[in-house]
């Protein structure tokens, strides 16, 4: 890729953040030297192209300022990281994430029928022992199929994922989007939680649950004995093979019975499914059982596509943010600094998966973008 050769072959990319960030109310009591809006410009474009903490943000932000002059007034200059530092300590992260979620849904729309998986994860490196602060926890709502980021928000010190579940929910358009959930998400609330966002939910069972997890787990082991003679059951089954050892999936989704135990307290619960892993590695074997509920009958290969893809979060999302973006080793602790730039890594991640005119991983592609400015417009503009 060729770095254009002067200001004047720039295009101005044609969604401009300050059309998405009306709310974002400026922290800032004394006189503003610094916009707002290029404060967080300038931050969002700089972690696209490998930025990962304030100094390398500043630093990106001189280096194009020429570049960046083209979209925003930089008549006071580009802040200094302490600045940005500043800044990000005080924007309150619930509202800054709305605003970016309304450019990431400029950019891409969830689709009916698409799978949505929430799952949490703590930003290690927030954790200061010197100052009592505990590590901050984040949910986040990931499309498994376009494996995008779709909002986020952080878990207060004093709650946990089941109180934040549902406010995350509220941020995204879910309409016709199938919802899955690990054992921590398995909750009545939270399961009503998604019906009334238009989507239906595959929910996972685990001892939190005892008595539908005892019922469920009873159920299947009883319809196996006559390879499920006496029920209507959908099935699907995998066999794979690679480094070293062989998997065997098998999935398998009945209509919830009648007399099911604990059934009542779940609204819409319509079906329930069960995923068995077989691992052989070195002539050992090992296996994984995991029990599911529905508030949709699925087919089998449809609920298989839904159980396997809620990992993609852990493999797409948490991974791509700690080797493409070294969330857990950033030491960004002080205020609400260390969950608003977790927030802008997100967006960023959700930009640059979005453009698919490279055919290259993603820290490849923060790469191309720090380099040449045309296909930063790319990732930008979502063209």
């Amino acid at each position: 890729m060729s770095q254009p050769s002067s200001q004047s072959d720039l295009k101005v990319p044609s969604i401009r953040l300050e059309d998405h960030f009306a709310s974002l109310t400026d922290p800032r009591r004394r006189k503003v030297t610094y916009p707002l809006v290029n404060i967080v410009t300038i931050a969002v474009c700089a972690v696209i192209c490998g930025a990962d903490d304030f100094v390398a943000i500043a630093t990106w932000g001189r280096s194009r300022r020429d570049w960046l002059a083209t979209m925003l007034d930089l008549s006071a200059g580009i802040p200094s990281h302490d600045r940005f530092n500043a800044i990000f300590q005080a924007l309150d992260p619930g509202v800054f994430e709305k605003c970016l979620l309304s450019w990431i849904a400029e950019l891409h729309e969830a689709t009916a029928g698409q799978v949505v998986a929430i799952d949490g994860k703590t930003l290690r490196g927030s954790f200061d022992k010197a100052s009592g602060k505990s590590a901050i926890h984040m949910v986040s709502a990931w499309a498994t199929a376009d494996r995008l980021s779709l909002g986020q928000v952080v878990v207060d010190e004093k709650s946990n994922e089941i109180t934040a579940i549902p406010a995350l929910l509220k941020l995204l358009e879910l309409k016709g989007c199938l919802v899955t959930i690990d054992a921590m998400g398995c909750q009545t609330a939270i399961a009503e939680a998604i019906l009334d966002r238009g989507a239906d939910y595959v929910l996972a069972v685990k001892d939190n649950q005892p008595t539908l997890h005892r019922a469920i787990e009873d159920f299947f082991t009883s319809q196996m004995e006559d390879d499920f003679a006496r029920v209507d059951v959908g099935r699907f089954e995998t066999r794979e093979k690679g480094h070293g050892r062989v998997e065997h999936r098998a999935y398998y989704v009945c209509d919830a019975p009648a007399d099911l135990a604990d059934r009542g307290r779940w609204k819409s619960l319509a079906a329930i499914g069960v995923a068995i892993n077989i691992t052989t590695r070195n002539g050992k074997t090992s296996d994984a059982v995991r029990y599911y509920i529905l508030s949709r009958r699925l087919e089998a290969k449809e609920f298989a596509d839904a159980v396997r893809g809620h990992w993609g979060i852990e493999n797409s999302l948490h991974w791509q943010l700690d080797v493409s973006f070294g969330e857990d080793a950033c030491r960004v602790r002080l205020g609400l600094a260390d969950a608003n730039l977790s927030v802008v890594r997100r967006a960023a991640l959700g930009m640059l998966k979005n453009e698919k005119s490279e055919k290259i991983g993603v820290k490849n592609k923060r790469l191309a973008a720090a380099c040449n400015t045309r296909y930063m417009e790319k990732v930008l503009t979502g063209s």
